[in-house]
């Protein structure tokens, strides 16, 4: 049985260190919320894989590349022949200010079907199954597909994870509460401290999503974040590290968060795996590049500048 199946869009990235528009070099790499996850929880030692649909291009090998070099299986993943593979645009207009553009509508990853969702769910059979509030706000046809595969995993007793993950790139707010169609089959919930509107109306938003959530984690970026379930609610202080790039913590603390679950350790010690993932992520530049290994766990209780001799 494979630890985790994730489903979503993953594209090719590139970045500079300045403004775009002013040229020179550019970093080529992937990236995809829902294969940093993936990325994240192999490299902790866990079996992970993703279905997704690229180009049958250049672009698109180079996602199966890396995919397969991180140990995730991409049995599931199909090239079209007649979509191509989406990309992403990261650049620095000012040292501390990243600029996203996307350039993925009609795009292969914008063609996920209910029916493949739910056949690589059936051959894989996971004990996770991730998905993010990207992949529905992509199209009708990628939400349709979420909402299927989600229902079919809590049906056959797998656990599903849900990350918000809005984008207003890609959907207003208001289209974005779509998203509760989803809750009633969700067991574990990650969401920013401001997304939290987006998935109830309640004036208790936490309670609120417990009725059906096994538990609701919450993130706020340097002020740490709170793990809420029938037991009561914890809190883990976000890790005092220098910042480099923002992009993917998220995803990275997604990871560390169920690493922890998939080793049945206590709430309080996945919300600790969890930051600390989170915080190696924010260290480098990237999406996934600096994600952790289970023996890189403890490297953050070093102080900063410290050489390992």
């Amino acid at each position: 049985m494979t630890d985790l199946l994730t489903i979503g869009e993953t594209m090719v990235s590139l970045r500079t260190p300045r403004a775009m528009r002013l040229g020179g070099d550019a970093h080529l790499s992937i990236a995809g919320s829902e294969t940093n996850v993936a990325i994240g929880l192999a490299r902790l030692g866990h079996t992970a894989a993703w279905l997704g649909a690229v180009g049958n291009d250049e672009p698109g090998r180079l996602i199966e590349r890396t995919l397969r070099a991180e140990a995730v299986d991409t049995s599931w993943m199909r090239f079209s022949d007649t979509d191509f593979t989406g990309f992403i645009a990261f650049d620095q207009p000012s040292h501390d200010i990243t600029r996203v553009s996307y350039h993925r509508r009609g795009s292969a990853g914008s063609t996920l079907t209910p029916a493949e969702c739910i056949t690589a769910l059936e051959a894989v059979r996971p004990r996770f199954l991730h998905v993010t509030g990207i992949t529905p706000a992509l199209c009708e046809t990628t939400r349709a597909a979420t909402l299927a595969v989600v229902q079919a995993a809590a049906e056959s007793g797998v656990q599903v994870s849900l990350d918000v993950n809005y984008r207003a790139r890609l959907w207003s707010r208001k289209e974005a509460t779509a998203l509760r169609e989803l809750l009633p089959h969700v067991h574990t919930v990650f969401a920013s401290d401001d997304e939290l509107d987006l998935l109830t109306t309640a004036e208790d938003p936490i309670t609120d999503l417990l009725r059906t959530a096994t538990e609701v984690v919450v993130t706020a970026g340097s002020k740490g974040a709170w793990s809420h379930s029938s037991s009561g609610t914890l809190h883990s202080a976000a890790l005092p590290v220098t910042v480099v790039d923002s992009i993917g913590a998220g995803d990275a603390f997604v990871s560390g968060y169920l690493s922890a679950t998939l080793d049945d350790l206590p709430p309080e010690d996945c919300l600790t795996r969890a930051t600390t993932s989170g915080a190696f992520c924010v260290t480098a530049l990237g999406d996934w590049e600096s994600l952790p290994t289970r023996q890189d766990l403890t490297l953050l209780t070093h102080a900063q500048g410290t050489a390992l001799r």
